[in-house]
This record gives structure tokens, C-alpha cells and sequence, in this order.
């Protein structure tokens, strides 16, 4: 997955590059559309660095242990897809499996992700560690949702 922006410089999460246009999704809101390629330039951000500055304050506040974009953006990535295997995670962001290790590391020592089985993943990644949320970290990012609806957002993953 790529970053790119449009024009007035609004990050996206780039999903999909086809020929004349891309699928993109607006890591704040979750929304995603379909944007001509040329009204779209790559910004060599990391995925995860512009997932954790998305994140709105008040849910930075109550995962302040975190304190860098990329590792929020872990979280949030981890929470989305939870239990996500060690080797999708390797494979989907900008990440070696040291920084893997110390950012789950770091994850792990707030109490904000634990390891699962390899039997709770899906069968194609069956021999694979993984991660998932706990409830503290589930428990800020339900508040962020319920917050998006009450707002009237569509949808709230990135």
C-alpha cells in the first residue's frame, strides 16, 4: 500500500492503480473513491505514519503511551483487521521484521496488543504469530466509531 495526495495536499491510502484512475480511501474517515490519476501524486509517506496522524486527538489522548504516528498507525491497522498475522503485516507495510518486533514490542509493554494463536488466524497463515487489540485499545477506537456516527461519518476505518 502507497500514500499519495491530492492537489490541496489531502493524504490518501492508495488501495488500487489502475490505468486512467485509482481507488484511494481517506484514512480519516475511511471513505473510499475512485480519483483520476492525474489529480493524484505519490508522497513516499508511510502508510502508517499518515493512518496514526488520522487518528483524531481525543483517541491519541487515551493511547498516549504511543508516541509516534507509525506505531498508532500499527495499532489502528492491527485493530482493523484483527488477529492480523506477523507475516501480512511484513508484507502489506513499509516495515523490516526488527521494527516489526520493536513496535509490537512497544504495543505489547502498554498493553494495547497481545499475541494470538496461530489456530485463531485465517487457514492461509495458520503456522504464523499474530496480534490482536485488547480491550483497552478496542474499547478507544469504539469510542472513535460511535463519535464518527454521531457525527454522521460513513465509515471510519482506514
Amino acid at each position: 500500500m502507497d500514500t499519495v495526495r491530492d492537489g490541496s495536499g489531502v493524504p490518501f491510502l492508495l488501495l488500487e492503480h489502475g490505468g486512467e484512475s485509482s481507488r484511494v480511501r481517506d484514512p480519516r474517515t475511511g471513505e473510499e473513491r475512485e480519483v483520476p490519476n492525474d489529480e493524484i501524486e505519490d508522497t513516499g509517506a508511510s502508510v502508517l505514519s499518515v493512518a496514526g496522524r488520522a487518528l483524531p486527538g481525543a483517541v491519541r489522548g487515551e493511547l498516549a503511551a504511543i508516541g509516534d504516528d507509525r506505531t498508532l498507525g500499527l495499532l489502528r491497522a492491527i485493530d482493523r483487521r484483527e488477529p492480523v498475522g506477523v507475516r501480512l503485516l511484513l508484507d502489506e507495510y513499509d516495515l523490516c521484521e526488527s521494527e516489526l518486533h520493536g513496535m509490537a514490542g512497544e504495543l505489547r509493554a502498554a498493553g494495547l496488543i497481545e499475541p494470538v494463536e496461530p489456530a485463531a488466524l485465517d487457514a492461509i497463515a495458520a503456522s504464523d504469530r499474530g496480534y490482536r487489540t485488547t480491550e483497552t485499545a478496542r474499547s478507544a477506537f469504539s469510542r472513535r466509531r460511535a463519535r464518527v456516527v454521531e457525527d454522521g461519518g460513513e465509515n471510519e476505518d482506514e
